[in-house]
């Protein structure tokens, strides 16, 4: 993932967050070869925190942000009908994708909007 964002972007992000499952000392070392500076993952599986990260704050921060992003995905599996996708072929699988996303993303606005 790392390599396409770079072949992407032309540089890699600042900072990223991880599984735990990929956690080894292994890729944060290939990360930070890459370029970057906070890489975190979900279990330390042995690896200290200022080794991924330049401080506690930096770590929590990436932690919660990943937390959050897989509270959308299992939201978006559990109501939006993308825990399997009935549609055939990769066209029809990206309509599916982005009308689930879509609706999610409305139901979200709404819920912020001022009564």
């Amino acid at each position: 993932m790392l390599d396409r964002h770079i072949a992407i972007h032309g540089q890699a992000p600042r900072q990223m967050a991880a599984d735990g499952g990929f956690a080894s000392r292994d890729n944060l070392l290939q990360a930070k070869a890459r370029g970057v500076d906070d890489m975190a993952f979900h279990k330390k599986c042995g690896l200290k925190i200022e080794d991924m990260v330049k401080s506690h704050w930096v770590y929590r921060k990436l932690r919660n942000f990943r937390a959050g992003i897989e509270a959308d995905i299992s939201c978006l599996k559990r109501a939006y009908g993308l825990a399997r996708c009935t549609w055939r072929g990769l066209r029809h699988f990206h309509a599916y994708v982005w009308s689930s996303v879509v609706a999610y993303n409305l139901v979200l606005l709404t819920r912020l909007r001022p009564t």
